[in-house]
């Protein structure tokens, strides 16, 4: 009977085991296989430039390609349904940005809860927005601009990358906060209303930095500031709208999802890497020269920024009265 009773002791601890052992196993071979990352807005666009950069690094450290695949519409939400409904083995992954928690308030019927549905992973970079104009515009600072602006109500065209991204929601912060009128001209990404803007069919939009920096440093657009609460180093000689603006302060915001129920020692591993690749030089130098600060931290760390962005923007798409294209 002791025998007996001591391999049951032997088998139950080996099974207790297992489960710890086969999570371990799991961690050491993933990803096994070639990685998706999902990016919810057009190929050239900020979200594009951040998920090649960060899906090159993580390639090296994981001997996987991390492939992007571009799943433009909605503000998103195509590329995040379909992460959504992903089979959560990590093999397929969200690049989680600001309009994500925009999305919450601005539609009134989603087929997921962003907050539920995506598990967060990391954060990778925080980049503050340039308040640009074309060169026709007579302005040349923000207290000037808002003067043009209401001497010429409704006359000034704001262009975005549509309706409900940063872009948009940063520029109608403006507006709530300085009482100045301008059209918002929505458009389907931000490259084509760079594109625009550089033409002179739109005068104004709050670019994402990593879009619009070359054209800034080339004098092509003018930057009257920085959206951020202080100055950005791409650009350390352009003010922040918040040293005329007070309180004034708004930024995109990038990192990495996927579905929920996805094991958490594959989150734990990915989590890992991005960190680790985000201790790089040669990144933290890239994300320098786009006038992006990385974010690293803890899966937790990011689900609480998620959170936070998703509160902060509610109040705006309420009092703006956003509407989804």
């Amino acid at each position: 009977m002791r025998l007996l009773r001591r391999r049951f002791l032997q088998l139950a601890a080996s099974a207790a085991a297992f489960p710890s052992v086969a999570r371990i196993a799991r961690a050491q071979t993933y990803p096994s296989r070639p990685v998706r990352l999902l990016v919810g807005f057009p190929p050239g666009g900020p979200s594009d430039i951040m998920a090649r950069l960060i899906g090159q690094f993580l390639s090296e450290r994981l001997s996987q390609p991390f492939v992007i695949e571009n799943r433009a519409g909605a503000s998103g939400n195509i590329g995040t349904e379909a992460v959504v409904n992903a089979p959560p083995d990590g093999l397929t992954l969200l690049l989680a940005t600001s309009p994500h928690a925009i999305n919450a308030a601005l539609y009134e019927k989603l087929n997921f809860n962003f907050i539920r549905d995506i598990a967060p992973v990391a954060g990778i970079a925080r980049v503050p927005n340039v308040m640009e104009v074309n060169l026709s515009v007579p302005a040349k600072t923000v207290p000037e601009f808002i003067a043009h602006a209401k001497a010429s109500p409704g006359r000034i065209n704001m262009a975005s990358g549509g309706n409900g991204t940063t872009q948009h929601l940063s520029g109608e912060l403006f507006k709530m906060m300085t009482g100045v009128d301008m059209l918002h001209v929505p458009y389907r990404g931000e490259a084509p209303a760079l594109t625009d803007l550089l033409g002179g069919q739109v005068q104004v939009m709050f670019g994402i930095m990593p879009s619009s920096i070359e054209h800034l440093r080339t004098g092509r657009l003018r930057p009257l500031a920085v959206t951020s609460a202080t100055r950005s180093k791409a650009l350390p000689e352009i003010p922040t709208i918040g040293d005329f603006v007070a309180g004034y302060e708004a930024s995109t915001r990038f990192g990495i999802g996927a579905p929920k129920n996805t094991p958490a020692d594959i989150v734990a591993k990915l989590n890992g890497a991005i960190n680790a690749a985000l201790a790089d030089p040669k990144l933290k130098a890239r994300l320098a020269d786009l006038g992006g600060t990385a974010l690293a931290g803890s899966p937790a760390d990011f689900g609480k920024l998620i959170a936070e962005e998703t509160e902060k923007w509610a109040k705006v798409v309420k009092f703006s009265g956003a509407k989804p294209d």
